[in-house]
């Protein structure tokens, strides 16, 4: 008999992620640090938020054994939701678009949600597709009765990001100068905001968004391919004051920056990963020497291995 300490399940897995810093891709004498995300069981931070979901949904009645569950995403956190989802046994009815990685609906069908794919506009994430995923979401919550996690008002999930500030705080052991990290829903920049400035109010945080679609600095919404964020409108749980400087990234330099990490750095990442280490750069060079960046790789670049290879090619 088995008398060492194991894990009950794989949802224990989930959290106390590694920090390294950055070796070869720094600027300005700046230390960047990023928060391995890729460490969670579906290889992406968005377990943290959807096992908090579910487990304060849980805690107050709203889901009881056997119930169901609706979500509309554009494929991390439906990952997530399905592998909690198929580890306590409750069905998941997915909303999600062609405008995103395969990789991840496919994971989502293999752990066993059941999808509806909306049609997107040449591949590309809109305000529009987001509008109307979350409608048809709703439209299954009203006849089914499922449990609607609705990410983009759902504050449950800002516990889970409370506990990651507090993961950071304590790897750096209170040494960080700033926090940067792009905007989907705006729970984890909120979450990690407000945790790490309660400890803090100094540290500067900076908000990182699609330039084609830079809504939060006063832009119109448009088309772009980073999967995960900008929404293409200002999103419920945003706070104007979360952010003391939001930083637009376009989809080719966080693409060009996601492949940079793995050629330099060993690290394989997707595409919001690549937007943040381009802001968490560019802020390096306003910082004076010796400051400390935290930034987030989101998820493993696994998930989007068709996009990368699309973009391969053409060089």
């Amino acid at each position: 008999m088995l008398t060492i300490n194991l894990p009950r399940d794989i949802l224990q897995r989930i959290g106390n992620t590694s920090l390294l810093p950055l070796r070869n891709i720094v600027a300005n004498g700046c230390h960047i640090l990023l928060k391995l995300e890729n460490e969670n069981p579906t290889g992406s931070m968005k377990d943290r938020m959807a096992l908090a979901m579910i487990e304060a949904a849980e805690a107050d009645g709203r889901i009881k054994p056997g119930g169901t569950v609706v979500e509309y995403t554009g494929g991390s956190t439906g990952v997530s939701l399905s592998l909690v989802c198929a580890v306590k046994r409750y069905p998941l009815h997915i909303v999600s678009s062609d405008a995103f990685s395969r990789e991840k609906l496919d994971h989502m069908k293999i752990l066993g949600a059941d999808l509806r794919i909306m049609p997107s506009e040449g591949g590309g994430m809109t305000e529009k597709l987001t509008r109307d995923m979350v409608e048809a979401a709703r439209v299954i919550q009203e006849k089914t009765g499922a449990l609607w996690t609705d990410q983009l008002k759902n504050t449950d999930q800002l516990a889970a990001y409370h506990t990651m500030a507090e993961e950071i705080w304590t790897q750096t052991g209170g040494r960080i100068d700033a926090l940067v990290q792009s905007v989907g829903t705006a729970a984890s920049l909120r979450g990690m905001a407000e945790g790490l400035r309660s400890r803090n109010p100094q540290i500067r945080v900076v908000a990182v968004e699609p330039a084609e679609s830079a809504v939060l600095s006063g832009g119109k919404p448009g088309s772009h391919k980073i999967d995960g964020i900008g929404a293409g409108f200002v999103v419920p749980l945003w706070k104007k004051d979360l952010a003391n400087h939001i930083e637009p990234v376009s989809t080719s330099d966080a693409i060009s920056m996601a492949i940079r990490l793995a050629r330099e750095e060993g690290l394989f990442a997707g595409t919001s990963t690549g937007a943040n280490v381009v802001a968490a750069l560019r802020l390096a060079g306003q910082l004076g020497s010796g400051a400390t960046i935290v930034t987030i790789m989101c998820d493993t670049g696994m998930k989007y291995l068709k996009t990368f290879g699309t973009e391969l090619s053409k060089s």
